[in-house]
Parts: C-alpha cells; structure tokens; sequence
C-alpha cells in the first residue's frame, strides 16, 4: 500500500466498498454525533466522510487536533445507510472507517474559516493567500485559469503558431502606462524596464522571417488597480501574423475565444462567428464607451439641439459660448423623483456637480429641467429617446467627449440599477474598429496618438501627408465582451517612412523617434513584411468564465489594492549596500506642508 494513499478524496464510491482505502489530506469540517467522530477529509480533488469510532485509539488525537491538520487516514470503505447517502458529494455513498492515523502536518489556528462562504477582509486573505487557495471556490478558479490557458495553446498550435519566449528585461518604452524599472549594476545609471508588452520583438520575430508567434506572456504596468485590472503583473495570449490583413486576424482569434468561451463557459450563449463590428465613433455615439457591454439595451442621445437657446441658461450658455454638447441616456422605468434623485447622488459620488433629469408622468415631463426648457422642447426630447409616462432621462452637459463618455458611465449605471441588463444573454462579443489614428486633447488642443502609436493608418502615407490628422482612422482594433476589453490589436506600421511621419504629426521628431524606437526602427528598413496581430487578456478571459467581479480571485498571488503583496511584504526596503551596489543612493521624497 502506498504510504500517503491509495485513491483521492474523490474516488471512492460503491464499488469500493470493504476494501481498505488510505487518503490524505485536511482536515475540512469535523462533527460529534453521541460517540463517533466523523471527520470530512478533503484534498484538491474532493471529500470524503471518514468515521472514527470511541474504541478507536486515535480518537482523542482527531478530536484535538486543529482543522486544516494535514493527515494520512487508514481504514475500511462501507456503505452509508440511505437515510445518510449525500448527493452533492462525488463520495457520498461511502465513507470510511478509520483504522489507522498519522498527522503528516498539524495547524495552529487558521485565521478565517476556510468551510464556509463568508466575507472576509480581502488584505486578511491576500496576507494569508496559502490558506485562501485552499477553498473550493478559489481552488476552481485556478484550475479553469489552467484549463484555458491549455486550450489557448492547442488552439493556436492548431492554427500553425508557434510559442517563443521574448525578453523580460528590456528598454524603457511608452506604451500608455509607466514602466517598472529595473537597475542595471554593470552599467550604473542605467536602467531595463520590464515589458508593458511583447510589442516590439514579436514585430521583429515577424522582421526576422517567423511567420506566426505566439506566447502566453506576462506583462508588467505600473498602474492603478481596478475590478477589471491587477496592478503590476498580468498574462495574455500574445500573437503576431505576417501577410495578414485586419480580417485575417479577426477571422484567426474569433474561433479561439468563440471554442474557450463554449467548452468553459457552461450553458452561457456565446456570440457566433464572426463577431460584430463597430466603428470606433458609431460605438462613442451609442454607448458612450468603446468598450460597450452589449446586453445592456441603453443607446445615449444627443439632444444639444433642445437645450441651445432654452430657458434653462446654464446649458444654454455652455452651448452658445464654449461649443459644449447635452447627451441624453434613456431610462425606462426610472421615471420616479427618488430614482432620479439616487442618481443625482450617484453622480455626485463620481465627482460630478449632479445630474440633470427629466422624468415623465401623466404625459408630461417633470423636475427643474422640464420646468425651465417648456413642454414643446421636452415633447422633443421624450420623442427621440422613444420614452413614455413612467420613464426618466439623464442629462451630461461637457465637451463633446466627455459628455459623451461620462453619459456611456450614466448608461451603466442606469442598466445595473434598472437591471435592464440581460443576464441570460450569456457572452457577448464585438470589435471595436476603425479608431482615430490621433487625438485631440480637448483642453490644450493638442494632436497625440489615440491608441498604438505602431498602428498603420488606413490610407498610408498618402492619408497622413493629405487629411486632417483627426480624421485619419488606423487599422486598430478592441475586442470587447460585456463590457470589458479583452484584447486590442492592430495592423502594424511596417513601412520606415510611414512611422516618421505618422509621429511627425503627434510631435515627435525623427531624433525622438530613433533614440526610442531604434532598434525596431532599424529593423524595419531591411525589409519588413506586412504584419498584425493581437493579445487577448488570459486573466480577463478567466475573470468572465467563472463570473467573478474582481480579477484578483483568478490570480494565484495578487497585490491588493496598493499594489502590495502582503504574504510576501513586497515591495519592501533594501540595505544600503544593495544600492550602493547599484549605485543608487536613495533620496526621501519632499514632505509637502
């Protein structure tokens, strides 16, 4: 018999009955009932209800020990009787009777109960995260996590790709987000960065003739957390194709999301193949966002025209003098006053002024902007959002973008409270396509990049030497699913003269250009294929699949929300001679009265 066991938690059943069995592992709830002890044992694949009897002489030892005491039980498979037979247990049938007991590890005191669903202090967890994984639920996020990752990569093997490992320790470059530094001892004052992405060297596998990459990758961003977004590290399904065309790269990551989402997903529908598509700005001008949660019914409006010249003048004169723009979200059966109010509040709470609103009632529209803009312009409104008695309407009124995209977080808010959202629609996917190549800052004017600045604008050099840049529009493209962007991609800029110029235009010059982009720069001018590609994120993918709100629940060790590590107290301070190692000297930051 093997020392440790002979089947797991899992796997016994009726036809093991009067053999003798030997498991391992905690010990998960433990119950008295007039003289046996019963004692369910559990290990990463299950539990089994093991009974020690009083004669037993190993009694009182089960009987003291802690829970989560890590055992080797010994002993006889029987029959439960029927009355006693639980059903929602693979072991149900059977349960063993205890022989013989080793403790292998015993606990002290574990700091939150693992056997029940309670909430406990997220930093608490995260401290003791060892004894966090041990629960059930966490325990099967991490699996899925696993699983997924393993059909990613049969999935693009099947598809000719093949996985390379790119570099960790790489040059700084702006990608959106600050880099982690890493100091260099053997050339003081120097710096790598880690990678915010694979970016440039998977477009150089592509320069050095490797058809198809792809890596699942880990990347590093110094950036503030959110539900969707773990601070410092995250994975994602990297890959990059060569003589490909936008619809190529569609048509390559569709069935592997569409197949992922089907097998892990369970009865969920998924959005067959191929995906919709939605224009950058038809998605800012529906939804408020570019990352737009398709279950939810809501479309934004522009209603500027109903308020330009009104008797409510505080929107008036922001039209008039300062080109500002009302946007409307629609809420049906929202149309009471403490509705209204809440979200008056709402709005407040996310740093807002207040909200404006309109609710109908008996055919007539009511509350202060009702009051002041009149009957025919409120008739107006109710008409284009398509509502009725019973229904409201909230009103942003900001520049153009930020009324609309705040109106998009309106719109969210409005489905959540309203539950308009429909849960039984399961996953639902589009792209987001044709983004602006660049952007204008709306307080300073200023022209920068949108999105990736190694995108190739649609037209090439031509559109860029011949358009207004603000309309030039770039071969990039978001993938989105219910509201979170799971990836973002493009058809690269291969052409030396095309990246000059397209960062000319966002300022920086050939000089800027070199000295950050050297290498791949340099790469470009010997002869680069067309190229594309994409990089879902694997943590986003799994967050959805097991219907968690916080992507922190499907990370094995995640910082919290300060971007720390609490069982590991990282990040932490260094001795003096690392540094000087280093040849950094550290310097207090300035206390600011």
């Amino acid at each position: 018999m093997h020392q440790y066991r002979t089947h797991k938690c899992h796997e016994l059943n009726e036809n093991n009955v009067g053999e003798t069995a030997r498991l391992s592992g905690w010990i998960y709830r433990r119950r008295e009932h007039a003289g046996p002890l019963f004692i369910d044992l559990r290990d990463h694949y299950g539990v089994t209800q093991c009974v020690i009897l009083e004669s037993n002489a190993n009694y009182d030892l089960l009987k003291r020990i802690k829970l989560e005491s890590v055992v080797t039980l010994t002993g006889e498979v029987r029959a439960r009787d029927k009355t006693a037979i639980n059903e929602r247990l693979e072991t149900g049938k059977i349960e063993l009777y205890v022989d013989a007991v080793e403790v292998q590890g015993e606990s002290e005191q574990v700091p939150f109960p693992l056997n029940i669903d309670e909430d406990v202090n997220e930093d608490l967890r995260l401290k003791y995260r060892y004894l966090d994984l041990r629960r059930e639920k966490i325990q099967r996020n991490m699996t899925l996590r696993s699983r997924v990752i393993a059909e990613m990569r049969d999935q693009m093997r099947a598809q000719g790709f093949t996985e390379f490992q790119t570099p960790i320790l790489t040059a700084s470059s702006p990608e959106g987000a600050r880099d982690f530094l890493v100091p260099s001892r053997l050339n003081p004052g120097k710096f790598y960065a880690l990678p915010q992405a694979p970016q440039q060297f998977k477009q150089l596998l592509m320069v050095s003739g490797f058809d198809r990459y792809f890596q699942i990758a880990p990347c590093f961003r110094d950036e503030d957390p959110r539900a969707d977004r773990s601070p410092g590290e995250f994975y994602q399904l990297d890959f990059e194709m060569s003589f490909v065309t936008q619809e190529d790269v569609f048509a390559t990551l569709e069935p592997v999301l569409f197949n992922i989402f089907t097998k892990f997903g369970g009865d969920r529908q998924v959005t067959s193949c191929p995906f919709p598509r939605i224009p950058f700005f038809e998605a800012i001008e529906k939804y408020g966002s570019d990352k737009p949660d398709l279950r939810n019914p809501l479309h934004i409006g522009n209603v500027t025209e109903h308020f330009a010249g009104s008797g409510f003048k505080i929107f008036a004169r922001l039209i008039d003098e300062q080109g500002f723009n009302v946007i409307a979200c629609p809420a049906p059966g929202g149309g009471s006053r403490s509705f209204c109010d809440r979200m008056d509040s709402w709005a407040k709470k996310q740093g807002k002024p207040g909200l404006g609103y309109i609710f109908w009632k008996d055919g007539v529209g009511m509350g202060p902007l009702a009051n002041n803009i009149g009957g025919e312009r409120t008739e107006a409104i109710r008409q284009q959002l398509d509502l009725k008695d019973g229904d409201a309407a909230f009103f942003t009124c900001d520049k153009p973008l930020r009324a609309k995209t705040f109106s998009g977080t309106v719109r969210n808010e409005v489905g959540t409270q309203l539950n308009l959202i429909d849960q039984d629609a399961g996953f639902k996917f589009c792209w987001i396509v044709d983004f602006p190549m660049y952007e204008e800052d709306e307080d300073t004017g200023a022209i920068d990049f949108s999105h990736n600045p190694f995108s190739m604008p649609q037209g090439g050099l031509e559109a860029l030497e011949s358009k207004d840049p603000l309309d030039v529009l770039a071969y990039q493209y978001d993938i989105v699913c219910n509201g979170i962007e799971l990836s973002s991609g493009a058809i690269r800029n291969h052409l030396p003269e095309v990246m000059y110029k397209a960062f000319a235009i966002a300022g920086y010059g050939s000089e800027v250009v070199e000295e950050r982009f050297g290498g791949m720069l340099n790469a470009l001018k010997f002869g680069a294929p067309p190229h594309g590609g994409s990089a879902p994120g694997v943590d986003r993918i799994v967050m959805l699949l097991a219907d968690e709100p916080n992507i922190r629940e499907v990370i094995l060790f995640p910082l919290n929300g300060q971007a720390q590590d609490l069982m590991m107290q990282a990040p932490s301070e260094v001795d003096k001679q690392q540094l000087k190692d280093l040849s950094i000297e550290y310097v207090p930051p300035l206390e600011v009265d």
